[in-house]
C-alpha cells in the first residue's frame, strides 16, 4: 500500500510539474558531443546539402551549435504525446546567440527565406475541423509525403533587416507566420534571452483558437542565399504565464 501511495504521489508531482514547465530542450543537461537524442532531423525534399548540428560546451554550459554552409535542414522535437494546449503554457522561453548576419536574406522573399537563427512551434492538422478545400489540400501532402503537414507555424527568427516586431507570412505558405524578435548585428555575439506568448502571437497571427501543439523545432539556414552562418542555441522550455 505505501508502495501504491508513493507511485501515485509521484505521477501526481509529475503530472503538475509538467503542466507548469515543458522542457522541450534541455540542452545543459546534456554531455557535449553529437545531436540530442530527443531531437530527430529536419529535412526537405530537393535540398541535399544539410546544416551540421552538435552538442558543445560554451562557458562551461552545454548548448547546440548549429551551423549552415549553403545549406538547409533543422532539429524537431515531438511533442504530440504530450497534447499540449499551448493556453496552459504559453510562453516560450530560449535563449540564442549568432555569430553573423545572412547578408542577402530577405523575409518577403523565397529567394531571401534564409535565417542565421530560427525557432518556431508547430501546430497538429484535424481533418475533422477543416474545410474541404483544406482537407484536398492536405490529403495530397499526405499522399506525396506520407504524412499531414502541420495545420500551422510560428517562426521566431533573427533577421538582418526587418525591424524587431515585424509579423509576416512565410514567403513560401500563409500557414506559416514569421516574427522578427531579433533584428540586426547590434547584438551579434552575445547571447540573448527572449520570451514570447505564442498564445497570444497564434491568435494575433491566424485569428483562431490553436490545436494542439504538434512540435518545436530549430534551425539555422542558408540554401536560398549561398552564404554560411553559424548559430548557438540553449534550453528552450514552454512555461504557465507568470
Amino acid at each position: 500500500m505505501k508502495m501504491l501511495f508513493a507511485l501515485v504521489a509521484s505521477l501526481a508531482f509529475q503530472a503538475g510539474f509538467a503542466q507548469d514547465v515543458v522542457e522541450a530542450g534541455l540542452f545543459s543537461k546534456l554531455a557535449p558531443g553529437g545531436q540530442p537524442q530527443a531531437w530527430k532531423p529536419l529535412t526537405f525534399r530537393n535540398i541535399d546539402r544539410h546544416s551540421s548540428y552538435t552538442l558543445v560546451s560554451e562557458g562551461g554550459v552545454t548548448v547546440l551549435k548549429a551551423e549552415a554552409d549553403a545549406s538547409a535542414s533543422g532539429l524537431t522535437r515531438d511533442l504530440t504525446a504530450l497534447n499540449l494546449n499551448i493556453r496552459d503554457t504559453p510562453i516560450l522561453k530560449w535563449r540564442w546567440k549568432v555569430a553573423n548576419l545572412v547578408k542577402n536574406a530577405d523575409i518577403h522573399t523565397k529567394e531571401g527565406d534564409d535565417y542565421p537563427a530560427r525557432i518556431y512551434v508547430t501546430f497538429r492538422y484535424d481533418p475533422e475541423k477543416a474545410g474541404a478545400a483544406m482537407r484536398m489540400q492536405y490529403g495530397m501532402v499526405k499522399a506525396l509525403y506520407g504524412d499531414y503537414p502541420p495545420h500551422a507555424g510560428i517562426n521566431y527568427v533573427w533577421d538582418g533587416k526587418a525591424p524587431a516586431g515585424t509579423m509576416v507570412p512565410n514567403a513560401y505558405t500563409a500557414r506559416a507566420m514569421m516574427f522578427v524578435v531579433e533584428s540586426g548585428a547590434k547584438r551579434v555575439g552575445e547571447w540573448v534571452e527572449v520570451e514570447r506568448n505564442v498564445y497570444e502571437d497564434y491568435k494575433r497571427a491566424f485569428k483562431e483558437e490553436p490545436p494542439p501543439v504538434l512540435g518545436i523545432a530549430l534551425m539555422t539556414d542558408t540554401d536560398q542565399t549561398g552564404e554560411a552562418a553559424t548559430a548557438w542555441y540553449g534550453d528552450i522550455s514552454l512555461r504557465k504565464k507568470p
